[in-house]
């Protein structure tokens, strides 16, 4: 009998996409209760910023040594590591009640969370060939909007009838029971009892690779490195604007309240799994059309920083569902963006160092979150005006496709050895 063919790495791309659910519906629910625990608890918009730069530093911070601490613990057991650690941080906010205590829990909560992304793009380039990794990864990546999606749906219930505290106890526990599953489940391709030696032979048919540890030393000599930090740099802190502070604008500029909150909220985060899925799948049709990979990645992430422009046009329109319309086309832009960013790392790195490349860029990008996160608070408290923010968030794409473009115009594989 000719044997059965597997399609076990879509298995694994399906736990990824839940842990990235579950990531961002712990990261999204104090967004989404801002204006309830600014009331309750007297906040300010400063007050509130501080604990937004608290995990943004965190996760910053985290981010310098998760990627090399995954490449050096192995996908499966890094990643449980810093799932559990995030669970427990999440469900730790339901003790908080001051801006301090608060701020501990968004810190040890960045913490865990440094570990999601690195370990989920080394998976990535672990169980797909590279013509299948730009889909794969807007795939999972997608599940970051289901999450934002979900929480809206989730949390105003759950703060009506049980309170706030419980929003964070039941959001937390969703992590250890994917921890389960994961170690269940996940393995290196090689070691999988349950994949197929065609798909095996189909996820190693690329061109052998480097199998090297990289230090941070050499990763900031290699200007492929820099291209991924900088594309980051630029556009991570817009994302952060959509997921902590749309919330506070809906309230602020469209003023809804909690329940009113989820329709408007549930198309922004549609429009962002339609582009996270549609970034990626544009590059790697481009790929399968015969396109050059340079060309397949540039022109997606081209086509993404061109339909994020609008946006600048958001905080001045008096129609609130145009607003919202913007702000959805902007947030598909983004995640169609980053999931192109994530997967030219892949494309330039061995698999052995995309872990530690993709730490690196993403503790740039979260230092330009946790300035851009004072920047904002400070605004507000001072202006009480979006207009400079979705400025700033509507131009920030093209400034950093001029980096990625003039820093590894060819995407030429990096050379270890320098």
């Amino acid at each position: 009998m000719p044997e059965k063919t597997s399609h076990q790495r879509w298995l694994i791309c399906a736990l990824l996409f839940f842990a990235a659910t579950v990531n961002y519906m712990d990261r999204q629910v104090i967004g989404l209760l801002k204006p309830t625990l600014q009331a309750q608890l007297g906040w300010t918009d400063d007050g509130y910023g501080n604990i937004v730069t608290a995990f943004q530093f965190a996760y910053a911070f985290g981010l310098l040594f998760a990627g090399k601490l995954i490449d050096r613990l192995g996908t499966r057991t890094g990643f449980s590591l810093a799932v559990f650690l995030w669970s427990l941080s999440a469900m730790a906010h339901a003790a908080a009640s001051s801006i301090l205590q608060f701020a501990a829990a968004r810190f040890s909560l960045g913490l865990g969370e440094a570990g999601s992304f690195p370990a989920s793009i080394k998976a990535i380039a672990e169980w797909f060939p590279k013509k299948e990794r730009a889909l794969a990864t807007g795939l999972f990546n997608s599940g970051t909007n289901v999450g934002a999606i979900v929480t809206p749906l989730v949390v105003p219930w759950l703060t009506y009838r049980f309170g706030w505290r419980m929003a964070f106890i039941a959001t937390g526990a969703l992590g250890l029971i994917w921890i389960v599953a994961w170690l269940a489940l996940y393995h290196r391709p090689e070691e999988s009892p349950h994949i197929s030696r065609g798909e095996l032979a189909h996820i190693q048919s690329d061109a052998l690779e480097q199998t090297q540890k990289v230090p941070l030393r050499t990763l900031l000599r290699l200007r492929q490195a820099w291209a991924v930090a900088f594309g980051k740099l630029f556009t991570d802190p817009i994302w952060s604007v959509y997921l902590f502070w749309m919330p506070d604008f809906l309230s602020r500029n469209l003023g809804l309240d909690l329940k009113g909150m989820k329709l408007p909220l549930f198309v922004i985060y549609t429009g962002a799994s339609v582009g996270s899925i549609g970034g990626g799948w544009l590059s790697s049709f481009l790929l399968k059309r015969g396109w050059a990979l340079n060309d397949s990645r540039k022109t997606a992430l081209l086509v993404c920083a061109l339909a994020v422009t609008p946006v600048m046009l958001a905080a001045r329109t008096t129609n609130g569902w145009i607003a919202v319309a913007l702000i959805a086309l902007a947030a598909g832009a983004h995640q169609g963006w980053s999931a192109n960013l994530y997967t030219i790392a892949s494309d330039m790195f061995p698999k052995s160092a995309v872990g530690s490349v993709v730490g690196f860029a993403s503790t740039v990008g979260a230092i330009g979150g946790m300035f851009a996160a004072k920047a904002v608070g400070y605004t507000l408290q001072h202006t009480g005006s979006y207009v400079p923010v979705f400025v700033m968030a509507g131009s920030a794409y093209l400034v950093a496709l001029g980096f990625v473009q003039v820093l590894t115009p060819r995407l030429k594989p990096a050379d270890l050895s320098v």
